[in-house]
């Protein structure tokens, strides 16, 4: 979408944009990872008549792999986690989540593999 004029440099990382009124519910401040520069090719501006905008904002989270495991034991119990890499994040911003729960909510994360019994 855009191109949009930057107002100003928000911290390190962020950028505010001078956004359209067709906008207005959108939050200014962008992080640049979320940023392109234009380069003023007009193919490949978004239009945003037929864009759709959720109406409480939320910007869903999605992982994209798992990176890591491990499984940390208090006095009479072990809890297992699993490090997740998220959609338009870096790897420095995964985060550490409960395995069940991420089993949970997204199984195909998590590859099959059947188990066994030996005799």
């Amino acid at each position: 979408m855009g191109p949009y004029k930057i107002l100003r440099h928000v911290g390190k990382v962020a950028y505010e944009l001078d956004l359209p009124n067709e906008l207005a519910l959108v939050h200014p401040v962008f992080h640049v990872s979320m940023l392109k520069k234009c380069i003023g090719d007009l193919s490949t501006i978004v239009p945003l008549e037929g864009l759709e905008i959720k109406e409480n904002l939320a910007d869903e989270e999605v992982p994209l792999e798992i990176l890591d495991r491990q499984v940390k034991r208090l006095r009479n119990k072990e809890i297992a986690s699993v490090k997740v890499l998220w959609r338009n994040h870096l790897v420095e911003g995964a985060t550490w989540e409960a395995d069940a729960d991420m089993k949970s909510r997204y199984p195909y994360l998590f590859p099959f593999t059947p188990i066994l019994n030996l005799r």
